[in-house]
């Protein structure tokens, strides 16, 4: 079967759309904000995608995202891949595929990771956001001094604060919570939550749940597909996220992946 580079956005979403929730992330980067910094490569049999994986490099360090509930397909496509990927770089791998870079690829697990859905819309309609208020790019620098702090080698994209959805928590005029976004696209109906964190001096009082329900209910003015990723051993926040109304909906693995010297 041979192997394609997609710029087809339809074609993307019509495979994408198969497993909305599994390729959320991949969904909202067809927007024309993340759009320019995407390469999609298929496995194509008679014009049918057979499976597909995203090379995101809008950040520093380059990201693949390889989800199937299909996975010969998608080792097929990955071994062919091999030689072209980059030396470095960060992937989010559903269960059985990590094999695939034994030959090539030395990695590094940053652990199982669970797929959360917001299904539960009535939750975060009644949820408390008092006192949240919404970030903009005159916040950069006390959003990365929280981040340093609280959240030192997170993903964040300060691009992606243009977007509006971004929510703070202030306390003596210190940001001191805060809730956001990686993947937002009203035109495709695709948002995922992102960079949440609170100071640790201020951690327990249900700060981060006010900040992330804001997110969410300003979300939810334009989209109602919201999903997002964590730490499968990440009890905190799995309670939290249950409480705003999301439900578990898929496992995956994230790794740090170098290629091997000769």
């Amino acid at each position: 079967m041979p192997i394609e580079i997609l710029r087809d956005k339809q074609r993307i979403l019509n495979y994408c759309r198969q497993d909305y929730y599994l390729h959320l992330y991949s969904i909202g980067d067809l927007d024309d904000f993340f759009w320019p910094y995407t390469t999609w490569y298929a496995l194509e049999d008679r014009e049918i995608t057979q499976a597909l994986i995203l090379l995101y490099t809008g950040m520093e360090l380059p990201t693949v995202l390889a989800l199937t509930s299909n996975l010969q397909p998608m080792k097929t496509l990955l071994s062919e891949l091999l030689p072209v990927l980059p030396d470095k770089f960060y992937t989010h791998l559903s269960p059985g595929l990590i094999q695939v870079f034994n030959s090539q690829f030395n990695m590094e697990s940053y652990g199982q990771h669970l797929k959360m859905v917001l299904t539960e819309l009535e939750l975060i309609a009644t949820c408390d956001t008092g006192r949240s208020t919404q970030l903009t790019t005159a916040n950069l620098e006390e959003i990365q001094s929280l981040y340093k702090s609280a959240y030192p080698g997170n993903w964040f994209d300060q691009r992606m604060l243009e977007s509006g959805q971004y929510f703070g928590y202030f306390e003596d005029d210190h940001l001191v919570s805060i809730a956001g976004i990686h993947v937002y696209s009203p035109a495709y109906n695709a948002a995922a939550l992102g960079n949440i964190t609170t100071h640790p001096d201020y951690r327990g009082g249900g700060l981060a749940t006010r900040v992330t329900a804001a997110c969410c209910q300003s979300l939810l003015k334009d989209i109602t597909r919201i999903g997002l990723n964590i730490k499968a051993d990440n009890l905190a926040g799995l309670t939290l996220y249950a409480k705003l109304g999301f439900t578990e909906y898929a496992p995956y693995g994230e790794f740090m992946l170098h290629r091997k010297s000769n």
